[in-house]
């Protein structure tokens, strides 16, 4: 399903969710740094497990609203294990560009 990604205003995160709207690992990967914080409703996971797991099977299904200069996006999102339901993904640079965090959840906005 394709959304409207113009509402995307940071490169790097729109590259992200590009890729994950497609489930693009070989874009995915190397958008982050090798130590990257992961959190999913608050709860470190481990990065790499995870998103194997979630690439190609979970996709944002709207995008409702772009904060944090462009670092934070929420929208209606699906998950073929979990459902549909809104969520947010917060993500965090270093300064060499790459993403250092991510947190993922469940949002009520």
């Amino acid at each position: 399903m394709a959304i409207d990604l113009k509402k995307l205003s940071n490169a790097k995160v729109k590259a992200a969710i590009t890729a994950l709207q497609k489930g693009d690992e070989k874009t995915w990967f190397p958008l982050f740094a090798a130590e990257v914080a992961f959190y999913d409703d608050g709860n470190q996971m481990k990065f790499n497990n995870f998103f194997k797991k979630a690439l190609g099977h979970e996709r944002f299904t709207s995008i409702d609203k772009v904060e944090n200069n462009g670092l934070e996006v929420y929208g209606h999102f699906h998950s073929d294990q979990w459902g549909d339901f809104k969520s947010f993904f917060k993500f965090q640079l270093n300064k060499e560009g790459k993403i250092e965090r991510l947190d993922i959840g469940q949002a009520s906005y």
